[in-house]
């Protein structure tokens, strides 16, 4: 399986913003972008030429790191949007916040995307009563996300129950954390993920 092996600070520093990739660390003086808020490599200090396509690659970088969903998914991904009615850029990030390792995540049950992938592919969380080890599966309205009861024993577990409420979870779910389980109540409409992209640079770019 394809997946990215190397520094997350420095994708956020290629970003030029937090993507919030390293959980508690993002939120500490130790942050790499508080030190050094530009990107890495010899010429990280050069201002390139701004431009249009520019901006409308860093956008769709930014997404695609956000949800650590690598290039050939992230295309896929577009293609399903394009194919639905409504505005494209709405339904990419629809698709992208109903992926499993995200309702993990934001449900509070792990402190990065990178965690609760680990967590889903380790077999730790049941949709519906089902294991599911497939960190990109899609849950769908009136789905039940939950860690299986031999799991919730674990440390990673035990520290998010007692951490439960320090993360606000999105409106369309709701988060049980005593029994560390999550309803899905509707799919999210955009004015509901709190994710800082412009999916219309996104559209932009995939439309050439």
């Amino acid at each position: 399986m394809a997946r990215y092996t190397g520094a997350d600070c420095k994708r956020c520093r290629r970003e030029k913003t937090k993507l919030f990739l390293k959980g508690a660390k993002c939120d500490s003086p130790k942050c790499p972008i508080e030190i050094r808020p530009y990107p890495p490599g010899e010429h990280g200090r050069n201002r390139p030429k701004e431009s249009e396509y520019l901006l409308q690659v860093r956008e769709k970088q930014k997404a695609r790191r956000i949800y650590g969903v690598l290039e050939k998914q992230f295309g896929n991904y577009y293609e399903e949007a394009a194919r639905t009615r409504g505005k494209t850029g709405e339904a990419l990030l629809q698709i992208l916040e109903t992926r499993l390792d995200n309702i993990v995540y934001r449900a509070g049950f792990a402190k990065s995307r990178d965690m609760a992938r680990q967590l889903v592919r380790h077999g730790h969380i049941l949709v519906n009563g089902k294991r599911v080890d497939i960190p990109s599966y899609r849950v769908k309205e009136n789905d039940i996300a939950e860690v299986a009861a031999k799991s919730q024993n674990l440390t990673p577990f035990i520290v998010a129950k007692a951490e439960a409420g320090d993360r606000t979870p999105p409106a369309w779910i709701e988060v049980i954390p005593d029994k560390m389980r999550v309803l899905v109540h509707s799919l999210p409409v955009r004015a509901q993920i709190d994710t800082l992209v412009q999916e219309q640079l996104i559209v932009e770019y995939y439309s050439k």
